[in-house]
């Protein structure tokens, strides 16, 4: 087949480089596992699965990734197909592609080619926890003012603010594990669409690959993508969340807040102010994030309003972008994990800011209601007349202008010393009484932590375990092909 010059070089060319790149490694693995399967259910005969075994033995694929695309054939399965026949002749090549298609072929290498980007972005995220974790067991008792509508708020600590953080990476990971499971079946045996008459076993080539079982609706093993659209949401959703948190980040490296500081390897100065200390690798993983998360939604996009069947628009074309994607949602987290691994707050500076603009005034109305019986609502006015009081008189002692406005409202004013109240207003006194569970208090956090501890070293365990399975497929399908 002639294909025409601009075919070629729009699409084919683009396709092949894009496969033999990403792609090619299962490929190989579906061809021995798919052997395999044949010869135990003697659908080939024993001589002709060793010839075949033997031909693929000989493919190198380095070989192949330094090929060029010449337009002889038209794609990497049929040149790989060519290889298998210079190798064992045609009329044993071609038993090969008894029950089975490039449909389930490629439906396979996709989810095999996915599980390994799930497992690699979960890996970087687990990696940002673990360094989160340890950053916020120093600062427990490192005070941090919080904003709302980015205006300060109340204080917490550092410990809280990057506990939410961590919850948030945690839940990524669930939905991350759940896309796992579910790429994690095999269309293999489906063939175009309605699978086979031969006496196939699905059971022994899902086995074989590491899959957790065969996909049961032979159709749906190829018409379906919303494995795919899982994965891409639940990486959408991680680069979402965590592109919000670099945005804080960033803000709080500015000099004029001067919360935080970067190690030196991931800053940048100026090639002319001498003063610039730019930390660019925050600004760097920002950019990258939105890429990725750019290239999530085209997933989407892409697959969009498409029939509901084998159609290009979920195959070749689509799949470097599924594979962008992951690519560099896990540059992003990785980067962010190395920068914030050198991180440094100026705690300080942290308390200081932390006493400005008010943000301990509603733990003295919440005083007001535990020490003085009063509604909150009331509680509340009190204390804020009291801020308006002093903006007014802001020379006159502040414990007779709450006496002041408090008798405004009260029977009896409300009267407490200079200590009592600087006491009852003081950033670390506002941390230490907010008790709740998974609030800012020094001891919820440290438990907070602990149960965060456990939850990584459960996920790792997942992982590893995960990744464990399919390495013993990959020797179980090594030592299978060997026995051939």
């Amino acid at each position: 087949m002639r294909f025409a010059p601009e075919y070629v070089a729009c699409v084919l060319n683009e396709n092949f480089e894009d496969a033999k790149n990403e792609l090619l490694a299962p490929l190989m693995a579906i061809q021995y596992a798919h052997l395999v399967m044949l010869a135990n259910q003697q659908i080939v005969s024993a001589a002709d699965a060793h010839a075949i075994r033997l031909a693929l033995d000989g493919i190198s694929q380095s070989d192949i990734r330094q090929v060029r695309y010449d337009g002889s054939y038209e794609d990497l399965f049929f040149y790989v197909e060519r290889l298998i026949i210079d190798g064992c002749g045609e009329d044993v090549a071609g038993r090969l592609h008894t029950a089975r298609s490039r449909n389930d072929i490629d439906m396979a290498m996709y989810r095999m080619r996915q599980r390994d980007c799930l497992l690699d972005l979960l890996g970087a995220s687990l990696e940002l926890r673990r360094v989160l974790i340890e950053l916020a067991g120093r600062h427990r008792y490192t005070v941090l003012v919080l904003h709302t509508h980015t205006q300060r708020a109340q204080p917490s600590t550092v410990a809280h603010y990057l506990l939410a953080v961590i919850e948030q990476l945690e839940r990524d990971g669930q939905r991350l594990q759940a896309a796992y499971l579910r790429t994690n079946h095999n269309p293999l045996g489906a063939c175009a669409i309605t699978g086979t008459g031969f006496p196939i076993d699905r059971n022994r080539t899902s086995a074989l690959l590491g899959f957790n079982g065969p996909l049961r609706n032979t159709y749906g093993s190829i018409a379906t993508a919303d494995y795919l659209l899982e994965s891409a949401s639940a990486s959408a959703v991680l680069l979402a969340g965590l592109g919000r948190v670099v945005q804080d980040l960033l803000l709080w490296s500015t000099s004029e807040f001067s919360y935080l500081r970067l190690g030196d390897g991931f800053v940048q100065g100026s090639s002319i102010m001498p003063q610039k200390r730019n930390p660019v690798a925050l600004e760097h993983a920002r950019a990258i994030g939105s890429k990725a998360l750019g290239q999530a939604q085209a997933v989407m996009t892409s697959v969009h309003n498409t029939p509901f069947g084998d159609i290009v628009d979920t195959e070749d074309d689509l799949q470097p972008l599924v594979f962008g994607m992951f690519r560099d949602a896990g540059r992003m987290v990785t980067l962010v994990a190395a920068a914030m691994r050198t991180a440094e707050f100026d705690a300080a500076r942290l308390e200081a800011r932390a006493a400005d603009g008010w943000a301990t005034l509603t733990e003295l109305a919440d005083t007001l209601v535990r020490e003085h019986n009063l509604p909150f609502r009331l509680a509340h006015g009190i204390s804020a007349r009291l801020m308006t009081a002093r903006e007014q008189q802001p020379t006159r002692p502040l414990e007779e202008l709450l006496a002041d406005v408090s008798a405004a409202e009260l029977p009896s004013p409300v009267t407490y010393t200079r200590d009592e109240l600087a006491q009852i207003l003081s950033p670390r006194h506002f941390v230490d009484v907010r008790r709740t569970w998974g609030g800012p208090a020094p001891d919820e956090t440290l438990d907070a932590l602990a149960a965060s501890q456990r939850q990584l070293d459960a996920d790792v365990l997942w992982s590893q375990g995960t990744r464990d399975a399919l390495a013993e497929a990959e020797r179980a399908l090594t030592a299978a092909a060997a026995a051939l």
